[in-house]
C-alpha cells in the first residue's frame, strides 16, 4: 500500500484518526483507517454488541432535484422513483446496456422531486459522469456534496444517539431525512446491525465524533472490520462480488427490482436484464464456508472433486461473530444447492469447502 500513499486523498477529520492512533492504508484513492488499537476482531465484535462508529467520508453523496428528477432516476436505476414515499430510502443500482452493475446505491426521497443518492467511493467520478451524462435530457440538478459521513452501527446506536439528543432516531429501517440544514441522515448501514449514517459538514462533525465518542459505548472501528462486518452479513462489495461484468440475476440481487419496474423496462440495461430473468442465472452468488480453520481470499478459483473450475471467491477472510472463516463468491448453478462441495485452490492445496446460507450472522435491522 505503501508507494501510492502520496496520491491518496485524506479523510476531512484525518488528524482525528491520527489522533485516536489509526493504521492507515489505501483504499478507493483515499488514505483510510483500517485498524485502530482495539484491533480488528474488537473492533468487529464491539459494532456487534455496543456501537461503533465508521468514518466513511470516502462515500459520495450527490443532491438531486428538480422536475425532472423522478423519471431520471427511474430510467438511470431500475427503480420506480415515484413509488417512494417521503422519506423511504431505497437499494438500487446503477446499471450498463448489458445490466452490468456500474455500482450499488442507495437512494433516499427526501420531497416530492428532491432525491439524496448515496455512491461507492471507488465507482464516485465515474457515477458523477455518468448521472451528469444521463441527466441531459432532463430538467433537474445534481449536486455532489462535499460531506463527512460517518456511519454509527450496533444494537445501542439508538440510544446512543438519543442520549446525544440527536434527531432522528424515530427513523424505521431504509428511511432516510434532513435533520437539520446540511444535514442528512438514514437508518442504514453496511453491517446487518442496526444504525445509522450521518453526512453533514466538517466542522459540526468534528463536535459530533467528540459528543459520540464521550459515549463508553461508541468506539472508533476502521476498513478492516467493516469488511468482516458486511461479510458475515453476506452484503456485496462493489468491486469484488458485483461488477460491471455481474448482472443483479446472477448476483441474487433482484429482489431489489421491483416486478411494476421490470414490466414498464423503461431504465438503461432493461431488456438485457429481463432476457437474462428469462434465461435464469447461469452462476450464483453463494455463502462459502471452508470446512478447516484457514480462510480462503478473494480471486480464488473454486474447483470440483475432479479439479475442474466450478467458481471464484470473490470475498474471504475470517468470521469474528461466526466463529470460522467466511466467503461468498459465484458458483455454477449446479453447484449452488446448501451443502455442495467445492475446493479452492490455494497455491497447489485443495481446501474444501462448503456452500452455506447468506447471511453468516443474522440482520438485526430495526424494522420497528
Amino acid at each position: 500500500m505503501g508507494t501510492q500513499e502520496e496520491n491518496l486523498e485524506s479523510l476531512p477529520l484525518d488528524d482525528l484518526h491520527k489522533a485516536a492512533g489509526a493504521r492507515f492504508g489505501g483504499f478507493a484513492g483515499w488514505s483510510m483507517p483500517i485498524t485502530y488499537p482495539l484491533g480488528v476482531m474488537k473492533e468487529h465484535l464491539h459494532t456487534r454488541e455496543k456501537a461503533g462508529l465508521f468514518d466513511i467520508s470516502h462515500m459520495q453523496l450527490f443532491d438531486v432535484a428538480g422536475p425532472g428528477t423522478v423519471a431520471l432516476l427511474s430510467h438511470a436505476c431500475p427503480l420506480d422513483a415515484d413509488a417512494l414515499a417521503i422519506g423511504q430510502s431505497k437499494y438500487t443500482f446503477f446499471l450498463n446496456e448489458q445490466a452490468g452493475i456500474l455500482d450499488d446505491l442507495i437512494v433516499t426521497r427526501l420531497g416530492g422531486d428532491h432525491f439524496m443518492v448515496v455512491a461507492n467511493a471507488g465507482n464516485a467520478a465515474a457515477d458523477e459522469a455518468h448521472l451528469r451524462e444521463v441527466a441531459k435530457g432532463f430538467d433537474c440538478r445534481i449536486n455532489a456534496l462535499d460531506r463527512v459521513f460517518l456511519a454509527i452501527q450496533g444494537p445501542q446506536a439508538a440510544d446512543v444517539l438519543r442520549v446525544a439528543g440527536i434527531p432522528g432516531t424515530e427513523l424505521a429501517f431504509m428511511h432516510g431525512f434532513e435533520p437539520k440544514p446540511g444535514w442528512f441522515m438514514s437508518r442504514s448501514g453496511y453491517t446487518g446491525e442496526d444504525g445509522f449514517e450521518i453526512g453533514l459538514p466538517a466542522d459540526e462533525a468534528r463536535e459530533l465524533v467528540g459528543t459520540l465518542l464521550a459515549d463508553e459505548r461508541v468506539a472508533w472501528v476502521g476498513l478492516a472490520a467493516r469488511d468482516s462486518l458486511r461479510l458475515e452479513a453476506g452484503l456485496c462489495l462493489h468491486g469484488h462480488d458485483i461488477t460491471p461484468e455481474i448482472d443483479p440475476v446472477d448476483a441474487g440481487l433482484t429482489w431489489a427490482i421491483a416486478k411494476p419496474v421490470r414490466e414498464k423496462a423503461g431504465f438503461i440495461g432493461a431488456k438485457a436484464l429481463l432476457d437474462k430473468i428469462a434465461k435464469g442465472p447461469r452462476r450464483k452468488r453463494v455463502g462459502l464456508k471452508p470446512d478447516s480453520r484457514q480462510p480462503v481470499r478473494s480471486d480464488t478459483i473454486l474447483v470440483d472433486i475432479n479439479g475442474n473450475a466450478v467458481g471464484v471467491v470473490t470475498s474471504g477472510g475470517f468470521g469474528p461473530s461466526a466463529g470460522y472463516p467466511v466467503a461468498m463468491g459465484y458458483v455454477a448453478k449446479d453447484f449452488a444447492p446448501i451443502g455442495t462441495q467445492v475446493f479452492a485452490d490455494v497455491r497447489g492445496n485443495r481446501i474444501a469447502l462448503h456452500v452455506h446460507p447468506l447471511p453468516f450472522t443474522p440482520h438485526r435491522y430495526h424494522k420497528g
